[in-house]
């Protein structure tokens, strides 16, 4: 299977991908099947009612991420993209009113999601921490069709028979053999880069571009850097207290006005750079928190440590223009595509070192490429800021995207920028080979105890309450 770069980068909304951008894809999925008629039914039947339940995290943490508006989302037939997050608050509510959904090709449903959507905490589902189960009555309340989704990370969506084979093959995604360049991890990576004497960077441009041409994928490339940028400066604008009860105050834009203040007298700031990354990402994560448009980087929970890192890149650093944007994203991808394959990215399968330490991993690997590393430069890159993050918990307070999840992108944009200076010192020789903390992250997160796996049930999320 391959994985694309808009497989890592897709544009949507907050303040999750795998608890709210999975579910409402997951929902969408649900209706084309259920329209499609590829499955049986007795003769005559209708659907006239239609549901659904979370398991697992998504149960556990299922409101404070937006899971349930998410499924009513989904249920009109939205995905996150199409997604207008000044309008959703208007489409709940009038589902929530009327106890139908009528969704673009469909006839109008029963759905009562007081009844219909259910947060099961009591009955996990076996092939994934992130399960969902959709179901299709008809007028008699008979069920017709049930199906099982799990969301995997990153908005990634996958059947429960998909998610079978996928574990059959012994990973997830890999670059797939039907590209010029099919790594599926970084030994491989760089060995093709050294007998082709292509960057990383061209490398997987050559495997997109077997799917698509060259003019599409820059135009793609460039609309995520857009959308990135735009969140970024949205972020930057905005203040008062971010939805879902802790009362936890936006500070990206004071931060910023401060930082401008001592840019304007010249006043002499030694942490400068560090202060705008760290103001970058804050500004991205707050969006996302607030239920804005954002993109996976690879997922929302760390959707701001990667565009920190890009924008710091045009910030302090002439040389950047619009081709280093595409080579950075690209560079980035190749990195997550490999950690996704064999370990990854789920805050609910590896805790926090899936999410921001392959968020600071990506960066530093892009950041360091485009500063003009050699890929066992970027390679080195990769695996200091991954390495760095090992262990890390996912313990999101009131099962919210916000404590410690904002400042903790800020801290991966410093990380990831202070390996990708390090690597690009060296020769590219190191000790622990990034495929080695890939799968040390691996090995970490299957032994990591489900309390520090996004279910808000242990570390910050009950010690800050208790104090």
């Amino acid at each position: 299977m391959f994985l694309s770069v808009f497989d890592l980068f897709k544009i949507g909304i907050g303040p999750s991908s795998s608890h709210t951008m999975g579910p409402m894809t997951a929902a969408a999925r649900f209706l084309k099947e259920m329209l499609s008629g590829d499955w049986p039914r007795p003769a005559g039947a209708q659907v006239d009612r239609v549901g659904a339940s979370l398991h697992g995290s998504l149960a556990y943490t299922g409101v404070g991420h937006g899971s349930d508006r998410a499924v009513i989302l989904g249920f009109t037939g939205l995905v996150p993209v199409q997604v207008d997050p000044d309008q959703s608050d208007g489409i709940i509510e009038k589902v929530q009113a009327e106890k139908r959904v009528s969704p673009p090709g469909h006839p109008s449903y029963r759905f009562d999601p007081v009844r219909d959507l259910v947060l099961d905490k009591k009955t996990p589902l076996t092939g994934h921490a992130n399960g969902m189960a959709f179901y299709a009555y008809d007028a008699n309340d008979r069920m017709l069709l049930k199906r099982i989704y799990y969301s995997i990370g990153g908005g990634f969506v996958v059947s429960e028979e998909e998610l079978q084979i996928m574990k059959q093959r012994g990973s997830v995604t890999t670059e797939g053999k039907k590209v010029p360049y099919p790594f599926k991890n970084a030994v491989e990576m760089l060995a093709m880069a050294a007998k082709s004497g292509l960057s990383i960077a061209e490398m997987k441009r050559a495997n997109e571009e077997t799917h698509m041409s060259c003019e599409k994928l820059d135009m793609g490339l460039d609309e995520i850097w857009v959308a990135m940028k735009s969140c970024i400066d949205r972020g930057l604008t905005q203040e008062g207290i971010m939805p879902g009860g802790l009362k936890v105050r936006r500070r990206a834009r004071q931060l910023h006005d401060k930082l401008q203040e001592e840019w304007s007298r010249n006043r002499p700031n030694p942490l400068l750079a560090n202060d705008w990354l760290s103001i970058y990402a804050m500004a991205v994560n707050e969006e996302n928190a607030a239920g804005g448009r954002v993109v996976t980087a690879p997922t929302n929970g760390a959707a701001g440590t990667l565009p920190a890192v890009l924008r710091y890149w045009l910030h302090f650093h002439p040389e950047a223009d619009q081709a280093s944007i595409r080579d950075f994203l690209l560079t980035a991808a190749a990195v997550g595509g490999i950690i996704k394959t064999n370990a990854s990215i789920s805050g609910a399968e590896v805790g926090c070192q899936g999410e921001v330490g392959s968020a600071s991993a990506m960066a530093a690997a892009g950041l360091c490429a485009v500063m003009g590393g050699t890929p066992e430069q970027v390679e080195n890159a990769a695996e200091i800021a991954l390495e760095h993050h090992l262990g890390m918990t996912c313990d999101p307070v009131a099962g919210l995207v916000q404590v410690p999840c904002i400042e903790r992108n800020a801290l991966g944009a410093v990380k990831a920028v202070t390996a990708a200076s390090l690597a690009i010192k060296g020769d590219g020789k190191h000790f622990v080979p990034l495929d080695a903390a890939i799968e040390t992250m691996r090995q970490t997160g299957a032994d990591m105890n489900e309390r520090y796996k996004e279910t808000s049930l242990g570390g910050l999320a009950v010690n800050v309450v208790e104090c």
